[in-house]
């Protein structure tokens, strides 16, 4: 056996003991135990680290520890570069694409309503996420810690609030994702992109009130779904307001 110190920091921190939360504490590793190892047998998905620090230098998760060892461990760092002293991944995800798991409809919803691609089924299981988080590079969204764990997830974040619109302003401010917003140009349901369609196209699929009161339109080419700017996209545009 090796002993190691550990220090976790900001929200990594939600994942521990009270006892071991923002101080440091050493434990009993097992000879040969790598960083990612120790760092998800403490309760860490692997999934909510960036930057690893051990000894001061930046780690890879395959480091192997040894005794005597201090490891500092960070969280995703999206509001600036940290490329030059990355080492747990390849790189950091600047597209940022999404898949949400299956407890998480109103959030996929409302994220394709600020104009992020986020893959969505209630049926999805745990393999289709690991999969589609790993050969579409996208950020695997989810409640369930063990789901991050899945070595196929390269990037992804738990969940901490419950409902919706709260987990919209949590990921919004986790992935600064204010600056790449790109409302209103996805389809709720179908995650389609949308397209403006002259009034006349669509006539016949409006309601009357809308038929004398709205000039402006969005199709969906996927669902035929049409949109316009009712009392929904109000209350759309004051969330994204309240968030941003």
């Amino acid at each position: 056996m090796v002993m190691a110190t550990f220090r976790f920091y900001e929200e990594l921190n939600d994942f521990l003991p009270r006892q071991r939360r923002k101080v440091e504490f050493s434990c009993d590793c097992a000879r040969a135990a790598t960083t990612k190892h120790m760092i998800e047998a403490l309760g860490v998905p692997h999934t909510e680290v960036e930057l690893i620090l051990v000894n001061g230098e930046s780690a890879d998760f395959h480091r192997i520890l040894q005794d005597g060892d201090r490891v500092a461990v960070y969280p995703k760092f999206e509001t600036f570069d940290i490329t030059p002293e990355l080492r747990v991944r390849e790189q950091p995800l600047r597209e940022l694409r999404f898949v949400a798991d299956a407890h998480l409809g109103g959030l996929a919803r409302l994220l394709r309503m600020a104009g992020f691609d986020t893959i969505y089924d209630n049926n999805i299981h745990d393999a289709e996420v690991e999969a589609l988080s790993e050969h579409e590079h996208r950020v695997a969204l989810t409640r369930d810690r063990e789901l991050l764990k899945r070595s196929g997830v390269t990037h992804g974040c738990y969940v901490r609030a419950l409902k919706p619109a709260l987990q919209l302003a949590e990921i919004f401010q986790r992935l600064d994702l204010s600056r790449s917003a790109k409302p209103f140009t996805l389809c709720l349901a179908c995650n389609t992109p949308l397209r403006h369609v002259d009034k006349a196209d669509v006539l016949e699929r409006l309601p009357p009130s809308v038929r004398v009161a709205r000039t402006e339109f969005l199709t969906c080419d996927h669902c035929h779904g049409v949109f316009w700017k009712g009392s929904h996209w109000k209350r759309m545009c004051a969330l994204l307001d309240q968030i941003s």
